[in-house]
């Protein structure tokens, strides 16, 4: 049976929630039987050790739906989907090596540009930018520092229960939609988006307050790849003002990466070491329980999508907040669920 592309969005977003909901128990159980646990110290908020392996659930149910579908119809050649899925594995695999060794950050930073870099010259780059136009040669360090900074910056939200799951299945639903949007759609990249969504939704059954799993480095590497490298093949290869719009839909972990790099900067540290003031960490020290946090930090996220959907169209906004809403909808169910199954 073949099916169509409109339909795979669909599908897929299906197939990567029930292989994510199957999966992630056997990685905890997995990391518990061999001490992949993360251990609480005075930087972490939580106070017994958590599985910290959960990107394993996160990529495997990714890279499945992806051959379930192949299956199912056709690969899509000439859609720079290869890079991205070999850029987003080889993140992966530097992101679970460092959640079982703790590798220096100097070392990953070197590896994730070099990962980038392969990526870059498989045909995934920022070629122009308006009022700049063709950016020549300032197209590989903007590309390189596009990619690295956005996988960094999902890593650098993950310090709250629930919190980069939630951003990241908002993040990636948005992006999915307004690659469709484009003129011309880019469905393909689309497809990309809305598979790491239900990726995450499965995921998130595990990792809302109080988490039994958090998705580590290699969660988080993984799936801040595949929004920066979506985000650039699914609408900055627009020559439009619409190749700005990422920069809104990413604004959450655009500005928690970039007021922690200055601060830490202005403060004579390495902007590479990690410390307890992120904006969550602001929150939770006003008072905010995890849960409103994660609340707050995800409307955010809303908030700043539907203003790119708006920017897209009264057509894009519809469906942005349909999507939106059924989203929302499982997340608070999921979460219901996960408090009955406790009492």
């Amino acid at each position: 049976m073949i099916i169509k592309l409109t339909h795979a969005h669909i599908i897929g977003t299906i197939i990567a929630y029930i292989f994510g909901v199957f999966l992630v128990p056997l990685v905890i159980n997995f990391s518990k039987k061999e001490g992949l646990v993360d251990v609480p110290n005075e930087r972490k908020i939580h106070t017994t050790p958590i599985s910290r392996i959960g990107g394993v659930a996160i990529w495997t149910s990714t890279m499945l739906t992806f051959l379930c579908l192949v299956f199912l119809s056709y690969y899509p050649y000439g859609s720079l989907l290869s890079g991205i899925l070999l850029g987003s594995s080889l993140m992966f695999l530097l992101g679970l090596v460092d959640d079982i060794y703790n590798l220096d950050a100097k070392f990953k930073l070197f590896i994730q540009i070099s990962i980038a870099t392969l990526v870059y010259l498989l045909g995934v780059r920022i070629d122009s930018i308006p009022f700049l136009g063709n950016l020549g040669l300032l197209s590989y360090p903007i590309t390189i520092l596009w990619i690295v900074g956005i996988s960094n910056a999902l890593n650098f939200i993950d310090g709250v229960d629930g919190l980069a799951g939630s951003v990241t299945t908002v993040n990636a639903i948005t992006l999915a939609i307004i690659a469709v949007a484009m003129t011309p759609p880019n469905p393909i990249i689309a497809l990309v988006g809305f598979i790491l969504a239900g990726a995450m939704l499965a995921f998130l059954t595990y990792n809302f307050n109080p988490a039994k799993i958090f998705m580590g480095d290699s969660g988080a590497l993984f799936s801040g790849f595949l929004l920066a490298t979506i985000s650039i093949t699914g609408i900055m290869k627009a020559a439009t003002f619409a190749i700005l719009l990422p920069f809104v839909v990413l604004a959450v972990p655009i500005i928690d990466i970039t007021y922690s790099f200055l601060r830490r900067i202005s403060k004579g540290k390495s902007p590479f070491v990690a410390d307890a003031e992120h904006i969550h960490h602001k929150l939770l020290h006003a008072g905010f329980s995890q849960k409103k946090t994660v609340v707050i930090l995800t409307s955010a996220a809303i908030i700043a999508g539907a203003l790119a959907s708006l920017l897209m169209g009264e057509n894009t906004i519809w469906h942005y907040f349909t999507f939106i809403f059924v989203i929302v909808i499982i997340m608070l169910l999921l979460n219901f669920i996960k408090v009955l199954t406790k009492k």
